[in-house]
């Protein structure tokens, strides 16, 4: 189908982007384009004004800096998945990235489009939640930080407000001893349950983040409250994820029901956190 007329602009800064965002009542943020054109193309979303802030240079880019890793929010999957610095320092992010989409999704697709969109089954929510991310947003009052736990609200909703962009993802270097597991959808490749976890061996914690469950991606504090303090053995383990999909509502559709969908849940946090054991 043909999308419906919309007025469209490309920004070169950040600050042009957001003027524009404030001078149009209807208009949308255009990044990678996967979520956005596709709704446009079948009329679920028909924007007045398209902002189209892919070629701002300023908001690509992954470095570390004061000891966290800091990637602005127009990297791309496939740059994540290829970065050195993150595969030595945050390791869980490049193991998520390969499993997104194919070879043109990650080339052409961003992480903060993915997380903007707040889809339930996309990868990236379920990393950025048990990485404990602090995520940074632009608006017409200046910048404010939110929190992983606090940024996806509800199906397709996020923290991001009409007149606000999302600019900047910090995250915390961790070990090695991370993992992602995940049931696809055959078709597609988002998750029907995917599990993403930070194990701290000396501590006896992790930190779990599930997506393609519920309505939104959550962390599995029911499992991480299991382990807490505990071994962390295979009895341990198997115990606690016992209680992945323990406190919230799952979805069930076409894909899957709700009820198998709680049992991937279970299945893929142990499986996800008996491989995040296995590394050193």
């Amino acid at each position: 189908m043909i999308p419906a007329t919309f007025d469209y602009f490309r920004p070169q800064t950040l600050e042009e982007a957001l003027g524009l965002l404030a001078n149009h009542e209807d208009a949308k943020v255009l990044a990678g384009g996967h979520s956005l054109i596709p709704a446009m193309k079948l009329r679920l979303a028909q924007p007045k004004a398209v902002i189209d802030i892919g070629r701002i240079a300023d908001l690509s880019y992954v470095r570390e800096e004061g000891g966290r890793i800091v990637i602005g929010a127009l990297a791309t999957h496939y740059q994540i998945e290829s970065s050195t610095l993150l595969r030595g320092k945050c390791p869980l992010l490049c193991e998520v990235a390969p499993q997104i989409g194919d070879v043109q999704v990650r080339n052409k697709g961003t992480l903060g489009g993915s997380l903007v969109h707040a889809d339930p089954a996309s990868d990236w929510p379920a990393a950025i939640l048990a990485l404990d991310a602090e995520l940074t947003i632009a608006g017409p009052n200046g910048r404010r930080s939110v929190r992983a736990a606090d940024f996806f609200v509800e199906m397709m909703q996020s923290a991001v407000q009409s007149n606000e962009i999302l600019c900047e993802i910090r995250v915390p270097a961790t070990a090695k001893s991370v993992a992602y597991v995940k049931s696809a959808q055959k078709a597609s490749g988002f998750a029907i349950a995917g599990a993403a976890v930070v194990v701290d061996k000396t501590r006896k914690t992790a930190a779990i983040g599930i997506s393609g469950v519920a309505a939104k991606p959550y962390r599995a504090t029911a499992v991480e409250r299991a382990l807490g303090g505990n071994a962390l053995t295979m009895e341990t383990v198997a115990t606690a994820a016992a209680k992945a999909a323990e406190g919230v509502d799952p979805m069930g559709d076409i894909h899957a029901s709700a009820e198998f969908r709680a049992q991937l849940a279970r299945v893929n946090t142990r499986r996800a956190l008996e491989l995040a054991l296995s590394r050193t």
